[in-house]
């Protein structure tokens, strides 16, 4: 019986590694691509390309880009806090990882329907691939924790310490 216990708690805790690396891959690209939108609009000269007339759609894009680049920064941090947190609260992590697997999905559709970079295949295929990758790292990390029956991994529990 005890053996039983041992390999179900061993089970559970390489579940949980798994999805803590998964998960901060995913979220390290994520801050990554937000910090880097801090910076998109001065290196590409967005405003430039706008009729001077219209500079309610100049504040409207920066704003648009600003937000956006702190939702991907914030968000990155929130889903690395939730799935490294003792316990693991599976309710949490299972609402944060959705979150972050539908945005990374919206975006790899959309840079398959709509692909950005098409000037250069290098980096619209680039693009591609971290955005496959990004989706990769947090579905799967979903679908563990999701499959996870245990509402509260405390490691205490499992003679971790």
């Amino acid at each position: 019986m005890n053996e039983k216990l041992v390999q179900i708690s061993t089970d559970r805790l390489s579940k949980i590694s798994i999805v803590k690396i998964l998960t901060t891959i995913g979220s390290i690209i994520s801050i990554g691509f937000g910090i880097w939108h801090f910076f998109i609009p001065g290196i590409w000269d967005w405003y430039s390309h706008f009729d001077k007339a219209a500079t309610e759609l100049v504040i409207a894009v920066r704003a648009i880009n600003i937000f956006f680049s702190l939702l991907l920064v914030l968000l990155g941090i929130a889903n690395i806090l939730i799935v490294f947190k003792i316990p693991l609260e599976r309710f949490s992590a299972i609402v944060i990882l959705s979150i972050s697997t539908v945005l990374w999905t919206t975006r790899l559709v959309l840079q398959i329907i709509y692909p950005q970079g098409s000037q250069n295949p290098v980096i619209q295929y680039s693009m591609l691939s971290v955005f496959i990758l990004v989706f990769i790292c947090f579905s799967i990390s979903l679908l563990l924790i999701f499959t996870s029956h245990n509402h509260k991994l405390d490691p205490k529990e499992l003679n971790y310490y």
